[in-house]
């Protein structure tokens, strides 16, 4: 698995944690979604994203999005 669909599965299991800690919690989580989003907007139009550079610490082999 690369980089690029390693992210996109991070991003999901993200997103749904903070739908059920909103649920679940308290509904103020769904700042953690909303921060979620902006940071896949930014990331989408920059290429920066803290979740890659752990990943290619972690030796996960690059995709064609984050090189």
């Amino acid at each position: 698995m690369n980089i690029d669909r390693l992210l996109l599965v991070f991003a999901g299991i993200m997103i749904l944690v903070s739908l059920v800690l909103t649920a679940k919690v308290h509904a103020n989580f769904v700042w953690f979604t909303a921060f979620i989003a902006v940071n896949m907007i930014q990331a989408s139009f920059t290429g920066f994203c803290p979740a890659v550079m752990i990943f290619k610490k972690l030796g996960v082999k690059a995709g064609s999005a984050f090189k």
